[in-house]
């Protein structure tokens, strides 16, 4: 794919899509960050179902520790790994307490050494909470990378680099969230819906008229 083709794509879901952010539910960077941790195997709805229980009983680092990790496993049993999340929640929640002044630190080094926290994870909260022009690439990203020829690449991070180097500035902020729209509701694992697909006419996908 040209770089041509690459800018009428991500023009096109700027058009419709002005204002993407994610679809997990939090009113503070906390919350954020442990909606994040929960996501990891779980579906948003399931996520946002958790946390609006969750946050009620606990949303700061203090209430998280004063919780416990045994009660904290009660709210959060619905989501998958959710012993090991558990964990990583409490230690994480210590060391923003106790190391950080309960703020999420700001750069990515600092980000990825809090237990739970990838380079996705990562990628998003330095997106969202930093406004800073990184792109997150989880499955749904990663999909449509590959099967539309935007950006080919057999790792996540081969394709993370890809989309660094391709995607001009004005959109990296975005393409993350237009990618997960996109792969998560119509260029999906399977069943695609190309015939409603915004960006049929641009895509490399050799099988792009599925159902």
């Amino acid at each position: 794919m040209n770089r041509t083709i690459r800018y009428k794509i991500l023009s096109l879901f700027n058009i419709y899509q002005p204002y993407p952010t994610t679809e997990l539910v939090f009113t503070s960077d906390f919350e954020l960050l442990i909606s994040l941790i929960l996501s990891a195997q779980s579906t948003d709805a399931t996520v946002n179902k958790t946390t609006f229980v969750l946050f009620k009983v606990a949303n700061t680092p203090e209430s998280i520790l004063q919780l416990g990790v045994k009660k904290l496993k009660y709210y959060i049993k619905s989501v998958g790994l959710y012993n090991t999340k558990a964990e990583y929640i409490i230690k994480t929640s210590f060391l923003l307490l106790n190391k950080y002044h309960n703020k999420i630190p700001d750069t990515r080094i600092e980000i990825e050494s809090l237990p739970g926290i990838g380079r996705k994870i990562a990628n998003i909260l330095l997106n969202l909470l930093f406004n800073k022009k990184t792109i997150a690439v989880d499955t749904h990203v990663f999909r449509v990378s590959n099967r539309t020829g935007f950006a080919i690449g057999e790792s996540v991070i081969k394709v993370e680099k890809k989309l660094m180097k391709v995607v001009p500035s004005i959109f990296k902020k975005n393409i993350h969230f237009w990618f997960v729209y996109h792969g998560r509701y119509i260029c999906k694992a399977r069943k695609q819906k190309c015939n409603i697909c915004l960006i049929n006419k641009f895509c490399e996908f050799t099988n792009n008229n599925a159902i």
